[in-house]
C-alpha cells in the first residue's frame, strides 16, 4: 500500500468525538458508562490505524466499526466473573468454583444479603449476639462435637487452631504427611506462620508410635495428623493411626488435633470409597480438634471448620487470628442452609450438586450424554460418539477414586481438537471441556439437566466453518 493511500485511509477515520455525538454514539453513551463507552471507541479506532499503517485491509464502513465498538462495548462492560459450563467431569473442581451450591442455599443467601438479619443480635434477650451460634448448633448435632467454629479456609482453620493451642510449642508431625495444599502453600510454612515448632517424625514412608513418643518433650504442644486427602503413599508404608496417637496424646497430657482436609459429612463405604473416614466418625475417636473444608466433599461454600472438644474451642475462638479469619454473614447464611440438609442423609445426597453428581447412577449420565450427542448429530456432520470414561472428585478430594461415567467425543474433521477447544472457551457461556487423545470430550457427569441446549447451541457453532 502506498504512502498517500495510507494517508488517505487514515484521514477518513472518525474521530472519537465525532463518533460519540454521533446517534450511535449517544444510544451508547445513554446506555453504557462515558469512560467504557470511550476506551472501546479509542480501542477500535487505534485497531483501524494500525492495520492501514501496516497494509492490511481494514473495513472501515460506518457499519463496521459501529458494530466493532459495540462489541469492545460488551465487552468491557462484563463482569470478570462469569458462570461457565463444567464439562470436565471433575465435580470439586478448583479453577472452576469447587461445590456448586442448591437453589434453597441461594435462596438463603439472597435473602439474608437482600436486608438485615439478626447476624450479632441475640432477638431472645434484645441485646449483642454471636456470629458463630448460627452454625454452631447444626455442627454439633450433625458431626456429635462438643462445640464448632467456622472461619474462611481450611488453612485458616489450621493457622488459627496450632496458633491458640501451639504458638511457642513444638508440634510433631509425620514427615508423610507434611503436605502442600493448593496455591503451592505447605504445612510446615502455615505452621511456622503460626508461631508453632514444627517436629518432624519418621521417614516419608514409614511412621511409628515410637517415633511421636520419642519425639514428646518438656516443650510439645500438640500432636498433629493430616490426612492424605490430595495425595496417596502406596507401597511400603506405615503410619500411626488416629486411635493409638489419640492413646499417646491421654497418657501424655497432650491434645490431639486432625486435620482432614477434604471432610465428607456421610459415609461413603457404601459406595466403594473406604479410605475417606467421615467427620462423625472422628469425632468418636474422641479426637480434641478436628479441621476440614466446606467447599469439597461436604459441598457448601468456601469455609474451614473447626470441630472438637470444647475446652479447646473456647481457646481458638478467643484468639485474636479469630476475626481475622471470620466468615461474613453470606458464608453463614449458605452454611446454615447446607448443613440442615444433612439433618436428613438421603434428602442430602439428593439437594446437595457436589454429592448428587458424585453419586449419581452412571445410567442417568449415559442418557444425558446420549441426548446431547443426539441433539449434536442433528445440526452437523462431524463424528459424534458416547464413550465411557472415569470422573474425578476434584479438588483435593479422593484422589484414588474414579466415577464410572459417560462423555460426548467429538473429533473434528476439518480443524484440530484444541481449536475446538478454545473456540468453546470463548462462548457465552463459555463451554471448558477436555481432550482425551484426539478428541474433544464433554463429560455429561458434571453438565446439568438446564445446560444440555446450551452446550448443544454452543457447540454447534463451533463446529460451523
Amino acid at each position: 500500500m502506498e504512502k498517500k493511500e495510507k494517508q488517505k485511509l487514515l484521514s477518513g477515520l472518525p474521530s472519537v468525538d465525532e463518533i460519540l455525538k454521533g446517534p450511535e454514539g449517544l444510544q451508547w453513551l445513554d446506555r453504557f458508562p462515558r469512560r467504557i463507552v470511550v476506551e472501546a471507541v479509542r480501542k477500535v479506532i487505534a485497531g483501524r490505524r494500525q492495520l492501514i499503517l501496516g497494509g492490511l485491509e481494514a473495513d472501515l464502513s460506518e457499519a463496521a466499526i459501529a458494530a466493532d465498538i459495540l462489541e469492545e462495548i460488551r465487552l468491557l462492560s462484563s463482569f470478570s466473573l462469569r458462570p461457565v459450563i463444567n464439562a470436565t467431569g471433575i465435580v470439586i473442581h478448583t479453577n472452576l468454583g469447587r461445590s456448586i451450591l442448591s437453589e434453597r442455599i441461594l435462596e438463603n443467601v439472597a435473602k439474608i444479603g437482600g436486608g438485615y438479619s439478626n447476624l450479632e443480635y441475640d432477638l431472645p434477650v434484645g441485646s449483642r449476639g454471636k456470629r458463630h451460634t448460627h452454625t454452631q448448633r447444626w455442627l454439633a448435632e450433625i458431626t456429635g462435637a462438643e462445640d464448632a467454629l467456622i472461619v474462611n479456609n481450611n488453612a485458616a482453620a489450621v493457622l488459627l487452631c496450632l496458633s491458640a493451642l501451639a504458638k511457642g510449642g513444638e508440634v510433631i508431625v509425620s514427615r508423610g504427611e507434611l503436605v502442600e495444599i493448593g496455591g503451592s502453600f505447605r504445612v510446615p510454612d502455615v505452621m511456622s506462620a503460626s508461631g508453632a515448632i514444627l517436629k518432624e517424625v519418621g521417614t516419608t514412608n514409614k511412621t511409628h508410635l515410637h517415633d511421636y513418643e520419642s519425639a514428646i518433650a518438656e516443650n510439645t504442644a500438640l500432636l498433629l495428623k493430616v490426612h492424605q486427602s490430595n495425595y496417596r503413599i502406596i507401597g511400603f508404608t506405615s503410619d500411626v493411626k488416629i486411635g493409638e496417637l489419640l492413646a499417646l496424646g491421654r497418657s501424655s497430657g497432650i491434645p490431639v488435633m486432625y486435620d482432614l482436609g477434604s471432610g465428607c459429612l456421610i459415609d461413603l463405604r457404601p459406595f466403594g470409597i473406604h479410605d475417606e473416614p467421615s467427620v462423625q466418625e472422628l469425632v468418636r475417636t474422641g479426637v480434641d480438634i478436628l479441621t476440614f473444608s466446606g467447599d469439597k466433599l461436604l459441598g457448601g461454600p468456601q469455609g474451614g471448620i473447626i470441630v472438637g472438644k470444647k475446652e479447646y474451642i473456647d481457646k481458638i475462638r478467643k484468639n485474636p487470628l479469630a476475626r481475622a479469619v471470620r466468615v461474613d454473614k453470606f458464608t453463614i447464611a449458605a452454611f446454615e442452609a447446607t448443613l440442615t440438609e444433612y439433618l436428613d442423609i438421603e434428602n442430602a445426597k439428593r439437594e446437595i450438586p457436589t454429592l448428587r453428581m458424585l453419586l449419581q447412577p452412571p445410567g442417568e449420565i449415559r442418557a444425558r450424554a446420549a441426548k446431547i450427542a443426539s441433539a449434536l448429530r442433528k445440526i452437523t456432520g462431524e463424528r459424534i460418539e458416547v464413550v465411557h470414561d472415569i470422573s474425578q472428585a476434584g479438588g483435593g478430594s479422593l484422589p484414588e477414586a474414579g466415577f464410572q461415567t459417560f462423555a460426548v467425543s467429538i473429533k473434528p474433521a476439518s480443524f484440530a481438537v484444541n481449536e475446538l477447544e478454545a473456540r468453546l472457551r470463548r462462548c457465552s457461556p463459555p463451554v471448558i471441556a477436555r481432550i482425551k487423545g484426539n478428541a474433544l470430550l464433554l463429560d455429561a457427569r458434571t453438565i446439568r439437566d438446564h445446560e444440555v441446549r446450551a452446550i448443544v447451541r454452543a457447540v454447534g457453532s463451533c463446529l460451523s466453518p
